[in-house]
């Protein structure tokens, strides 16, 4: 009795020879997660660590007229901390940011609430009609856009000609960080809206089954089941958004030409920074210049993420 006892122990802790072949496998087939991964991992240092690399190795030299390139070490930070035309680039896009981004959100949040509803009468064509827009190219957008604010050709100027009212100024120094904002509106609203439908749909129907027992309207459960849990998807959308934001070129870029005297080479840190490189030919300093940028990009980030993180600790 106690040899047999003894013997099924000890079948029962060796392992069977299935069981060995099946961990031997294991083993033999770990490398092969690494070459499925290696493509990967080939493109994302052959395309974002290299040139990174590469970027901060630039911005410590200084092409000279005489004595050619020289090392600078952090010169070029420092310069870039006193640039007056970076700063004001910088605060431009930060007021950027404040206006356009709440706006957008909010525009995307209550189409999405809409949809979701169930209330809205071709709500699939609504969706589509809202998202079609980041579809668009932001280049044909601006192109587009840049026709409609025209002064001397565009469909606004022609209205007011024709009802004798002086043409719309959306391509002045005073309106058009607002004209900019309203493209990047345009273009941008279907794509965060998206994003807080489909967090919508992840919200467990138990509680609007609960807030109808309870007597709640529509907007009274929008108000306390819907927004509060589209809180980390709106934190997505804010975050895409302040990265979006400080890196505004391609509508500043193009309505240059339509309004030169309004839009400068310094207009965005990403437009000055094109303008250094490839314009200047101060590839160094333009170097410079984009680690700051995406440093301010990194703090911005984290301000907004940790703000975020205690004001739903503290509720």
């Amino acid at each position: 009795m106690t040899v047999n006892a003894t013997e099924r122990r000890l079948g029962a802790q060796t392992p069977s020879r299935s069981e060995a072949r099946r961990r031997r496998r294991g083993v033999s087939h770990a490398p092969t997660g690494y070459l499925f991964v290696a493509p990967f991992l080939l493109v994302f240092l052959a395309m974002l660590v290299l040139p990174l690399a590469y970027a901060a190795y630039l911005s410590l030299f200084q092409e000279r007229l005489i004595g050619g390139t020289v090392f600078a070490g952090l010169g070029n930070y420092t310069r870039a901390l006193t640039d007056p035309r970076l700063l004001s680039g910088v605060g431009r896009v930060g007021l950027f940011f404040l206006i356009q981004v709440p706006v957008m959100l909010l525009i995307a949040l209550l189409a999405a609430l809409a949809i979701d509803s169930g209330l809205l009468r071709l709500a699939r064509v609504f969706r589509l009609g809202v998202f079609l827009p980041y579809a668009v190219p932001s280049v044909v957008a601006a192109l587009m856009w840049g026709y409609l604010y025209g002064r001397d050709f565009g469909p606004f100027s022609q209205l007011a000609g024709d009802l004798g009212l002086p043409a719309p100024a959306f391509l002045t120094s005073h309106w058009m960080l607002g004209s900019l904002a309203n493209v990047v509106t345009w273009e941008f609203t279907g794509y965060n809206m998206i994003i807080l439908y489909a967090a919508l749909r992840a919200v467990p129907h138990d509680l609007y089954e609960a807030a109808a027992v309870d007597g709640a309207g529509a907007i009274r459960t929008a108000w306390s089941i819907k927004i509060p849990a589209l809180r980390p998807a709106l934190l997505v959308c804010l975050i895409f958004s302040v990265i979006g934001s400080f890196q505004l070129f391609n509508e500043p870029q193009l309505m240059q030409r339509l309004a030169p005297s309004v839009i400068d080479s310094a207009y965005t840190p990403n437009l000055y920074a094109y303008t250094l490189a490839f314009t200047g030919q101060e590839v160094n300093y333009a170097a410079a210049v984009s680690f700051l940028l995406g440093l301010v990009i990194v703090i911005a980030s984290y301000a907004v993420l940790l703000v975020s993180t205690r004001r739903s600790r503290s509720s």
